[in-house]
């Protein structure tokens, strides 16, 4: 039998909270510290499609970071405001309350302690402990290595039931002779064994279907699999904070020059997405091929406010290089598909060596209030790189080198919240960035921020916010507001306007857009809760009727709604109900509509959890597509489209068979009912459905 202990303090005298931690302090000692809440498991598809019901266009990064954060719990008792910050779970009111509870009351003795401070609801709190922990000290790693908060193996595979073109043999009748040169399935293995706030280590091998099992090419950083990632990280040893050899990411600033982390994307987060968290140094362990540094980093301590941080990296990316007179050979795109199944695409596998050599100087105010950092970061390649000859390339990168530099600060002052960061590359040109979040009492939330990147401003590894899918050629501002009348109703809303002042991919003039989204959220009890959302955005494209020496543009208007509900036994079963309409009409055109109704449900047993999902869509065409969470194994996620008329289901199963052995299995299906033939090119399936088996086994040591 265990004993367990709660607060609810909500209503009283501030003074109450201390009394509670005095009480907590007497009383802790004298009970088993197994007696902190459970760390749930997390349904990533919920909470993601929670922050962002649409879906961003970096779902596989979001996914990644959001698991790192899983994987690596924050300690409460040496979080920094940005650390908690980038769960985007508290508010701005929230996080001051913990900062000065923590600096009045001392370090946290327990995780039910968060009951006792201000502002903190049991909601809250729920979705909070997953992403946090608590240490009572710092241990060496000898007693880390023997004490892991996290060791496991996972292995992964999964096949496509009907054939696709690039597997069949080739048609004699047609003179496209390439096929893809691997099997038909997919593998995936991972291992971690880490420590939170101590040590981590992994290796991620991932390869694709049609990609080959074994090629080894040292020359290329190819080591047999397709995909191989490591790393290794020691931190908190005395000055040396941080320190990572392998394969890494970095978050500083606002992400201008490195943004790297949970932090994507404009959603039904309408506040704290503005934000982007100095989060520092970060192993990769994602199956993404791109955007990550591989060498070595480290943080070191100069001060005790002043942090430095350098990186070393030597890697190679894929590219699409073509014959030059003046420079023997130049790279005109860099591929991040990862997809390297045909000869083509393996002709292009990391054939471009990049280096980078970076730079990050932290200085932190007092008292959490803010911080300043200064950010560098040179990046070299081999070869000479020139994008293709067009209009809306002009002012794109050429060359092999490219400098950023630049500055970030942020400051708190009681409830508000100011950040800025400004850059500049090696061609001159400048981006910015700045804003405000603030609280105003407990009932609303407000942001603001505007943005500024020129045309010629030139960030490989910054992820800011912005609408294109790079920070180049926009100028921008965003407000948002969040209203929680009670703890039942929250009313969100963001307008975002944009305008890019040189021309764009199939946007031959100068162009403009906004967008606006609307979202209300009913939490009646703690099982029940629903939501309704609507987002619609206008945005300039070519006119497909203008003559081609006189373009001019015409108005597109993308809409989406979407109702969701969500009941839940707690241990026994979950359902969600979803309704789903989106259109996307140009110019005065007809327009394209689809909509999709989806059901899902859970039931957990013992040992077994069952899932099932069944969609009816009818769309227009590709157009109106309609993008739907669904659940997935842990590490995993999908997101497919639905589009034309038909069905889609899947079934997974979760078997718990030790106490250190799981295993997934899940199988999916798309059936359509008015189509012959299902994708086009070597993905190209004869016949109207697509299935899919997955199988999933993780090892805890």
């Amino acid at each position: 039998m265990k004993t367990t202990y709660a607060f609810d303090l909500q209503g009283f005298p501030a003074g109450y909270s201390l009394w509670a931690t005095a009480l907590l302090g007497i009383c802790i000692p004298f009970l088993s510290f197994a007696q902190e809440p459970p760390r749930p498991d997390i349904d990533i598809n919920q909470f993601i499609s929670e922050l962002f019901p649409v879906p961003p266009d970096d779902s596989e990064e979001l996914y990644e970071a959001l698991l790192q954060l899983y994987t690596s719990p924050l300690d409460l008792n040496t979080a920094t405001p940005d650390d908690l910050a980038a769960t985007f779970i508290l508010s701005e009111e929230q996080l001051r309350s913990f900062f000065d509870y923590r600096a009045k009351a001392g370090a946290l003795l327990s995780l039910y302690e968060l009951q006792a401070i201000s502002g903190f609801d049991i909601y809250t709190i729920r979705r909070l402990l997953p992403f946090v922990t608590i240490s009572a000290q710092a241990v060496s790693i000898r007693d880390a290595l023997k004490n892991p908060g996290q060791h496991f193996l996972m292995v992964r595979s999964g096949k496509l039931m009907e054939r696709q073109k690039g597997f069949a043999p080739p048609d004699s009748n047609s003179n496209a002779t390439t096929r893809y040169q691997g099997p038909p399935f997919n593998g995936y293995l991972r291992y971690r064994n880490a420590r939170s706030g101590a040590y981590s280590f992994g290796i991620t091998l991932e390869k694709d279907a049609g990609e080959e099992i074994w090629h080894w090419n040292a020359h290329r950083q190819i080591f047999g699999i397709d995909y191989t990632s490591f790393h290794a990280q020691i931190r908190n040893r005395g000055r040396l904070k941080n320190l990572i050899i392998g394969d890494f990411q970095m978050q500083a600033g606002q992400g201008m020059i490195t943004g790297a982390g949970f932090s994507l994307g404009k959603g039904s987060e309408v506040i704290r997405t503005v934000y982007r968290s100095t989060t520092g140094l970060k192993p990769y362990t994602s199956a993404t091929e791109a955007n990550f540094f591989r060498g070595i980093a480290a943080t070191v301590g100069i001060s005790a406010r002043t942090d430095v941080t350098l990186l070393i990296s030597k890697t190679k990316r894929d590219a699409t290089q073509e014959p030059d007179s003046v420079h023997s050979g130049i790279t005109t795109s860099l591929p991040v598909t990862g997809y390297h199944r045909t000869p083509s695409e393996i002709g292009k596998h990391n054939v471009l060596r990049e280096q980078n050599i970076g730079l990050h100087l932290l200085h932190k105010l007092p008292s959490q209030t803010g911080q300043i950092g200064l950010v560098m970061l040179r990046t070299g390649y081999n070869s000479f790189i020139q994008k293709r000859d067009l209009a809306y390339n002009r002012y794109d990168f050429s060359g092999k080198q490219n400098l950023i530099a630049g500055l970030h600060g942020d400051y708190r002052w009681q409830n508000m919240h100011f950040f800025a960061e400004t850059a500049m590359s090696k061609s001159g040109g400048t981006g910015a960035i700045g804003g405000l979040i603030a609280s105003i009492g407990r009932k609303v939330d407000v942001s603001v921020m505007a943005r500024h990147y020129a045309r010629h401003f030139h960030t490989f590894y910054g992820n800011p916010i912005s609408e294109a899918t790079r920070p180049i050629n926009e100028r921008g501002a965003y407000a948002g507001m969040r209203w929680s009348p009670s703890r039942k109703w929250q009313w969100s809303a963001y307008f975002d306007y944009f305008r890019f002042p040189w021309l764009k991919y199939q946007v031959d003039k100068p162009s403009n857009g906004f967008d606006y989204f609307l979202h209300l959220l009913w939490k009646p009890s703690k099982r029940l809760n629903a939501y309704w959302l609507f987002h619609e955005k206008h945005k300039q494209v070519n006119d497909p009727t203008a003559e081609d020496n006189n373009p001019s543009l015409i108005r597109s208007i993308k809409r989406t709604a979407m109702f969701n509900i969500d009941y839940e036994i707690p241990l026994r079963c979950a359902f969600r109900t979803r309704l789903q309409y989106g259109g996307l009409k140009n110019g005065h055109s007809k327009g394209s509509n689809g909509f999709t109704i989806v059901q899902d449900v859970t039931w957990h047993f013992s040992r077994l959890e069952i899932s099932g999902h069944t969609a009816f869509f009818k769309t227009d065409d590709y157009d109106s597509r309609q993008y739907v969470y669904e659940k997935d194994m842990l590490y995993a996620f999908s997101i497919p489209a639905y589009y034309n008329t038909g069905t889609r289901h899947y079934l997974m199963l979760r078997y718990t068979i030790t106490k250190q052995l799981k295993i997934w299995l899940r199988w999916s299906q798309t059936r359509y009912s008015d189509i012959e033939k299902i994708s086009s090119g070597l993905n190209e399936i004869n016949g109207n459905k697509r299935s899919e088996a997955k199988v999933q086994v993780m090892y805890q040591f």
